[in-house]
């Protein structure tokens, strides 16, 4: 069944404002102020995963990993749902591709940049990988996927555990399933690549890449100079805080 895009427009506009607008709520801002605290003026000050498992202990980190991803997948896979098995006119395109990654986007750069929160969120780590997980877990025509999602998430967590570089592990881990995305994209839709909704689908995971690097660019320049700070799991598994 194919939809003009002329005549579904405004429902990529509405989903987008929405998912923004998932994306401003911060679950590490809530955890905290439930515990009489303000996770923005502890450590690193960063909302976020990292900085809730320094502060809080591995439990505490481990339910905002899970809230966040929960957040960054949700809307995408409400969106499939709803363009599940539509084309867009003229072409091969499946119109739920673009539309889950216009929410998932949406919900990072509102976790990023929270109009709640003066434009000052988190670092869409985690809201990315359930994005991502979502998403390519949607990719039902690839059985193995779910296990490869599960593999990079592991890798991930591996990678962190012995090098004790959370800012680059998670790095990685968003790079890889962005990666496996593209490459899906690109055997899907090698006969169309250079129509324009496929090249918005590439540049909606360049975007993505793009706003998770930017955001630790200061981790970035940290880790080149030697000053990066260590995250030890092994510390925080027992109840120990980290730095």
């Amino acid at each position: 069944m194919e939809l003009a895009f002329a005549d579904i427009w405004y429902w990529f506009v509405l989903m987008a404002v929405l998912s923004y607008f998932v994306g401003c709520f911060n679950f590490a801002l809530l955890i905290s102020k439930i515990k009489h605290k303000d996770v923005r003026k502890m450590g690193s000050g960063n909302p976020g995963t990292m900085n809730m498992s320094r502060q809080f202990g591995l439990k505490i980190g481990g339910l905002t990993l899970l809230l966040d991803m929960i957040k960054g997948g949700l809307p995408l896979l409400i969106a499939y749902f709803i363009f599940r098995g539509y084309r867009f006119e003229g072409t091969d395109v499946l119109v739920s591709d673009l539309a889950r990654y216009v929410c998932g986007v949406s919900v990072i750069i509102g976790h990023i940049y929270p109009v709640t929160m003066r434009f000052k969120g988190g670092k869409g780590i985690a809201s990315t990988l359930g994005m991502y997980a979502f998403a390519l877990c949607l990719e039902t025509q690839y059985p193995w996927m779910i296990a490869l999602v599960l593999g990079v998430l592991v890798l991930t967590l591996f990678y962190i555990w012995a090098s004790e570089w959370g800012s680059m592990g998670s790095l990685l881990g968003v790079t890889l399933l962005a990666l496996a995305q593209a490459l899906i994209f690109y055997f899907r839709y090698r006969a169309e690549l250079a129509n324009g909704f496929v090249i918005a689908l590439f540049m909606l995971l360049l975007l993505d890449c793009f706003l998770t690097w930017f955001a630790h660019r200061k981790n970035i320049v940290a880790l080149l100079a030697g000053e990066e700070h260590h995250t030890s799991v092994k510390k925080l598994s027992h109840g120990k805080k980290d730095g």
